[in-house]
């Protein structure tokens, strides 16, 4: 399976960020606590009979045939389901239409929340819900204002990974990958996406105060360029940008990596080949990821699309779905039918674990961080930026 999770810019980017930049109020809706507008749109009151068919658009390996035909058999709702590799490609393919459901990071949730492709969701009309993890519900990147726009999927982090024969003393944070990467200049990996500009903005947040960084998602234009600078400095340094797992673990393998960001599938599988590596998620913080299923305003299967909701976080597919991926299940309940030892692996349901990680979540002029006497930079202008540092 191909786990990737690339932000490659799509040529829909650019009026969705400006959409995203430009949302008023003019419509009726309503602002979050930090300025986000979210369309004024009625969620589904109660359940009637399924419609017979679902059409599911998600991440390779979050729909697959072991989970998607015992929900076929048990509703008679027909799944179609078909994968995307980006998140900016899932929301030009949300934009287009033709979906009911659609697994989205939080990357592409407010964009998708934004633009009223998506619709509130009445969470009582999923049971399981109530066993999914409380640090996952009522977030910035899956509700506006208290209301829920989707169900928790799963999460997971991105850790520091190093080569232990290679890198020594062993790092502790992610100075290693900035102010400390001529160290290994050549060998230094990075994830390739513009979100990665959050990664920048978390070690500015930490090690330089004065820059006033409160989220790493909600940078106005000086910060924005702080962040832009330190990764053109670690830019001399980096040998490979990776978005492939399978990419990353060859490069660990071979040595032409020795220190990077990475996922904790990747360093299990690089264990798993004998290669000599340690990850860990610092105690200063990294960013990461929870996706969220998501319902299409325009929907015409939304019967199934709840049944589809509720059975996708069911303790068994949540269970299946978190191995088979490499994340931690959303559900509670999910980790008694997992393999042994796994969860512990994923330190699922850790709360204090949950609560270092930064989930990625769509960059808006309305400031995430509840400010309002700035605007901040949109996902627009770190698609740009990003190129600008890449070169």
């Amino acid at each position: 399976m191909k786990r990737t999770r690339t932000l490659t810019a799509l040529v829909t980017i650019g009026a969705l960020g400006l959409m995203m930049s430009g949302c008023g109020s003019d419509d009726g809706s309503s602002p979050s606590a930090a300025g986000f507008v979210a369309p004024d749109l009625p969620q589904k009151e109660s359940l009637g009979a399924g419609e017979g068919a679902v059409s599911i658009l998600s991440w390779a390996g979050y729909a697959e045939k072991d989970w998607v035909e015992p929900f076929e058999k048990a509703t008679g709702c027909k799944a179609t389901v078909k994968t995307f590799n980006t998140s900016d490609e899932a929301v030009k393919l949300m934009t287009d239409g033709g979906y009911d459901v659609v697994s989205a990071s939080g990357d592409a949730s407010l964009r998708l929340i934004a633009a009223g492709t998506v619709e509130p969701v009445n969470t009582d009309l999923v049971p399981n819900y109530a066993d999914v993890y409380p640090f996952l519900k009522d977030k910035a990147w899956n509700s506006v204002d208290g209301q829920m726009y989707g169900i928790p999927h799963g999460y997971g982090a991105n850790l520091l990974m190093w080569n232990t024969d290679k890198v020594k003393p062993a790092p502790t944070d992610w100075s290693i990958v900035f102010d400390g990467a001529s160290a290994y200049s050549g060998k230094v990996t990075a994830y390739d996406s513009p979100i990665y500009i959050a990664d920048a903005a978390l070690y500015l947040m930490n090690t330089q105060p004065d820059l006033g960084i409160k989220d790493p998602y909600a940078l106005d234009k000086d910060q924005l360029a702080a962040a832009v600078d330190l990764l053109k400095m670690q830019k001399e340094h980096v040998g490979e940008y990776w978005s492939d797992y399978a990419k990353e673990q060859s490069a660990f393998k071979t040595g032409d990596s020795v220190v990077g960001t990475t996922w904790q599938v990747i360093a299990s599988l690089a264990e798993g080949e004998g290669t000599k590596v340690k990850a860990i998620l610092p105690d200063s913080g990294s960013t990461g990821w929870s996706d969220t299923w998501m319902v299409a305003t325009k929907s015409e299967h939304k019967n199934c699309a709840y049944q589809w909701l509720n059975e996708i976080i069911s303790p068994k597919a949540n269970a299946a779905v978190a191995q088979y991926f490499g994340e931690s299940p959303a559900n509670g309940k999910a980790c008694a039918l997992a393999e042994k030892g796994f969860c512990e692996t994923y330190h699922a349901g850790d709360a204090s674990y949950a609560e270092k990680i930064h989930y990625w979540t769509t960059p808006t002029s309305s400031c995430l961080d509840g400010r309002t006497d700035v605007k901040c930079t949109t996902y627009q202008e770190w698609t740009q930026a990003w190129t600008e540092i890449k070169g």
